[in-house]
């Protein structure tokens, strides 16, 4: 098989290109940078936001999957910040759908990323099933739009939307941002600590996607987490026990948002998000609660 990754030397993308290397399919990374890979992986310089040469490595791919996005949690949420956000994100998804709507030989499915984001910051305690609304907010409207970006490929072939949660993983993410606090023993939660945090353990994370790419009735989005969302206060509380640390220091709501201005919504509220799409075809989890995914990562890696 031939794969396309764009996002492959992210903290998602670079654990998925390990894992289909392993299985010694080809693999191309789409990177605005030239690298060199061991393996059976090369990378392709591409730019995100118009066509070239890279197009032509669409032609006979048989998937494609799309992690690219400018990181939501590196600055301040600015109006600029924002529409950066937005257009990574949407106009590097047109394009790779044109251009598989243009090949003759076209990939079986296209994976284009979304993100948990996409209900919103005002659901409360509510689950969040696939087929729960959209939500309002900022964030919520450019998940909408990423979304959408992709549909002119559904007349080609098969595209799936995983919708990611809290990637846990000690090498990026939310983990690697609280974890020196927590060692340092002036850990402990964000704001209330009544927000829910959908989180999913980066190995469940790719395992998911690998299914999604091999199971031919998985279409439109699903969500990609754990099926067991936990409110903050438990995830202070578990990454404390874990690493044998106390978890006493709380972050008071109004120095995140002093520290990180709109951003902090991302912190301060979250979303109670199930996998119920995957769940229904049967997928598997390895860490289906946090404790045990931390234990993992943390103390058995």
């Amino acid at each position: 098989m031939k794969w396309i990754v764009t996002g492959g030397t992210g903290l998602v993308g670079k654990k998925l290109v390990r894992a289909i290397d392993r299985d010694g399919d080809e693999i191309v990374i789409f990177s605005r940078h030239a690298a060199q890979h061991s393996g059976h992986v090369r990378t392709v310089v591409w730019d995100p936001e118009k066509i070239g040469n890279w197009s032509k490595e669409i032609e006979g791919a048989d998937v494609v999957v799309h992690l690219t996005g400018e990181p939501i949690a590196d600055g301040r949420w600015t109006d600029e910040r924002l529409a950066k956000i937005r257009s990574s994100r949407t106009e590097s998804t047109k394009l790779l759908a044109e251009a598989i709507v243009a090949a003759k030989d076209k990939p079986t499915v296209f994976v284009s990323a979304s993100a948990v984001g996409y209900y919103g910051h005002e659901q409360g305690d509510a689950k969040l099933a696939e087929t729960s609304a959209p939500g309002t907010d900022v964030i919520a409207q450019i998940c909408t739009d990423w979304e959408s970006a992709a549909t002119p490929a559904e007349a080609v072939t098969r595209v799936v939307h995983p919708r990611i949660g809290v990637v846990l993983s000690p090498d990026g993410g939310m983990l690697k941002t609280v974890l020196p606090a927590f060692r340092a023993f002036v850990g402990g939660p964000i704001g209330d600590g009544k927000q829910w945090v959908s989180f999913v353990h980066i190995d469940d994370a790719i395992r998911a996607i690998l299914f999604a790419v091999e199971h031919e009735k998985v279409s439109g989005a699903f969500n990609l987490t754990a099926p067991n969302p936990i409110t903050m206060n438990a995830f202070a509380e578990a990454l404390a026990k874990v690493i044998h640390r106390p978890n006493l220091f709380r972050v008071p709501s109004f120095a995140a948002r002093l520290a990180l201005g709109k951003m902090a919504d991302v912190a301060l509220t979250g979303q109670r998000v199930v996998p119920q799409k995957l769940l229904d075809f049967g997928f598997s989890f390895n860490f289906p609660v946090v404790e045990a995914a931390l234990q993992e990562l943390l103390v058995h890696p």
